[in-house]
């Protein structure tokens, strides 16, 4: 699992990475000391994993989400206790204080090695039958059920009936993994099924708006229109 240290200090730095050795499956594959740094670090290495402080010189850790497309599995790492119900909004694994404990970071670690899914050639297409679950409610879902896919951070909200459960599997995972003859990123937020569009209309400035057999209504990015047009011969 591929691991940036985002953290302002040195010292600090060097104790985590000196840490994280204990773990053979986690690999360091780079440090950033602020918040414009990490943000060039997590777009250019794509790591899966980040290990954030809040508070950092120029844009702070939270700042730094919120400048991503696509945020990585997050654990918080900072001094101060404060920020800990904030960091619950950004879908973070934990939040773990300064000092460091061994045994806070090892079920961290252990939290994130769970949740991380190795990429697989493996297409799952409209039969394929997963099992979904989101706190005490679970399901076995056929994917031809699932009519939207929608980007919830690290999460992936799916619409299904009249449930709308959240996954913890990325919308680019989830497009390498899906059959592309059902299912299509019509933004960078959301994947839908195309057997579940009852119409598609022109919108501003070149873009085209899908109503859906549920009735939702989600717009297809400029630079997927096309294709669209060329799926459904509009």
């Amino acid at each position: 699992m591929r691991a940036l240290i985002v953290e302002d200090s040195r010292l600090a730095r060097k104790e985590l990475s000196s840490m994280l050795q204990a773990f053979k499956e986690i690999d360091i594959i780079g440090e950033a000391n602020d918040g414009e740094t990490a943000i060039e670090q997590i777009q250019k290495l794509q790591p899966d994993l980040l290990f954030l402080d809040i508070q950092l010189p120029g844009k702070n850790g939270f700042e730094v989400l919120e400048s991503l497309n696509e945020i990585p599995q997050v654990i918080f790492t900072t001094a101060f206790d404060e920020y800990a119900i904030q960091s619950f909004e950004y879908n973070t694994l934990d939040y773990l204080l300064k000092p460091i404990h061994p045994d806070r970071l090892e079920k961290a670690v252990q939290k994130a090695l769970q949740s991380h899914l190795p990429k697989t050639n493996t297409m799952l297409n409209e039969d394929s039958r997963v099992f979904v679950k989101d706190g005490e409610q679970c399901w076995f879902v056929h994917l031809g059920e699932v009519r939207l896919f929608e980007s919830m951070g690290n999460y992936t909200r799916i619409y299904f009936g009249n449930n709308k459960p959240l996954i913890l599997k990325s919308l680019n995972y989830l497009e390498e993994v899906l059959d592309p003859q059902v299912f299509f990123r019509i933004n960078r937020q959301q994947i839908i099924n195309i057997k579940a569009v009852d119409s598609v209309v022109s919108w501003f400035n070149n873009k085209l708006r899908l109503k859906l057999t549920s009735g939702e209504e989600v717009e297809v990015s400029r630079r997927q229109t096309h294709k669209i047009k060329a799926l459904f011969s509009f």
